[in-house]
């Protein structure tokens, strides 16, 4: 009976999942790092090409290399001619070929070809500008590492690649790595940047170099890449002019003189706005005008531009205008006098009228009334007001005003005519 039951279990069929295929976990086995061999298998194709940069080109885009785990090591031996050893710029083990960048002459036609074959590899490989950000900010930050010439060499390729528009590369990328405290102090960002600038402008505008600088949030931070002990103004223009790049010195200027204006007129709304007493306004300003050395003229201009920026004006009400208008202008025209000391000062404060009157439809009326004001209040002269409406040379909007004004000229000459 017992042998009977066995017979019978073993001719059963064994119970199996029907329509269902049992899937094995396969593991993820990761190909092994080694970006030593990598290097060397670059480095073969510059030898074996003779660093003939089209065939090395060439070689490397039909190569089967893994670019995607191994591009920082492809830009160190683009850069250096290997693989250099973790956090610094010495040569690793491994063969090296002796056609990379700081290998070539330091100046821009031994150095033009490697930026345009790194342009060729990154036409084909955009994937691999991220490397060549991270090798860069690498060696920009290890200066120090580098010999003068190679920085030289670096500062030369990093102006032609941007020159050469090298696809993506962020000024970011060169600028902020500059500005460690280390490399500034030890004035090894100075002759870099200047190197780089020079080199830039070769090609490009000043107007295309100071676009990268805003890209690269430099543009009001130039003074950054000086040694504290070297940063002002003076050795700002001392230093690029000896460089020739007088361009460069005059734009700073420019931002240095903009930059004092902006600030005097910050000042001067603020004791407006708090209807300071006219006196301390008078005293401030004039310190201000001293220590920035601002030109009269320049102080004029944004006496009138601010004191008319406090008018409460309206979109509709004339009248309302030509009061809040006349009112400001007999409020402050003690402060007006002490700055317009001369006929060429009473001048350049009527063109800002004109200006004002000519841009703002709605003023275009007041003219006449803002000049007589400034007339009664004893801040412009008979002598300039006929000489702006005889030989006045801003034609904007002129004939209008000029006509305008043609009653109170008209009481002028009739007045002096009686005396």
């Amino acid at each position: 009976m017992f042998a009977l039951l066995i017979l019978v279990c073993s001719s059963k069929e064994k119970p199996t999942l029907g329509g269902t295929r049992i899937k094995t976990r396969k593991r993820n086995i990761a190909a092994p790092l080694d970006p030593a061999a990598f290097a060397d298998a670059v480095v073969q194709i510059y030898l074996d090409n003779a660093g003939d940069l089209e065939l090395v080109a060439k070689n490397v885009e039909s190569s089967d290399l893994n670019f995607s785990r191994y591009g920082d090591t492809f830009f160190e031996v683009v850069f250096t001619g290997g693989r250099t050893q973790p956090g610094t710029i010495k040569p690793d083990e491994g063969e090296r070929h002796p056609y990379s960048i700081v290998e070539c002459e330091a100046n821009r036609e031994a150095i033009l070809p490697s930026v345009i074959y790194v342009q060729k590899i990154l036409r084909r490989k955009p994937f691999l500008i991220k490397n060549l950000e991270n090798v860069m900010r690498r060696f920009l930050q290890s200066l120090e590492l580098f010999e003068e010439n190679e920085r030289k060499k670096l500062a030369i390729f990093t102006a032609l690649a941007f020159s050469q528009k090298l696809s993506g590369l962020p000024p970011e990328a060169v600028f902020q790595p500059l500005l460690k405290d280390n490399l500034v102090g030890k004035g090894l960002v100075l002759p870099f940047i200047t190197d780089f600038f020079k080199e830039y402008l070769v090609d490009n505008s000043l107007e295309d170099l100071i676009a990268i600088l805003k890209r690269g949030k430099m543009e009001d931070n130039l003074m950054d890449f000086f040694p504290s002990a070297k940063r002002s103004a003076e050795g700002f223009s001392e230093h690029f002019t000896k460089a020739g790049l007088v361009p460069l010195v005059e734009y700073n200027e420019k931002k240095i003189f903009e930059a004092k204006l902006k600030d005097m007129k910050s000042a001067l709304t603020t004791l407006i706005a708090e209807e300071s007493d006219i006196s301390e306004v008078i005293e401030i300003v004039k310190q201000r005008v001293k220590d920035a050395n601002l030109p009269d003229i320049e102080v004029v201009r944004i006496l009138w531009d601010v004191l008319m920026d406090a008018v409460q004006w309206s979109g509709k009400n004339q009248q309302q205008n030509a009061n809040s208008a006349l009112r400001q202008v007999k409020t402050w025209a003690k402060l007006l006098n002490s700055f317009c000391t001369s006929g060429k000062l009473e001048l350049e404060l009527i063109y800002k009228v004109q200006m004002q009157c000519y841009e703002d439809a709605k003023l275009m009326k007041l003219f006449p009334e803002i000049v007589r004001s400034l007339y009664d209040q004893d801040v412009l002269a008979e002598d300039t007001i006929l000489h702006w409406f005889r030989k006045g040379t801003n034609p904007k909007g002129r004939q209008t005003l000029v006509k305008s004004l043609e009653p109170f000229i008209k009481w002028l000459e009739e007045a002096e005519e009686e005396e």
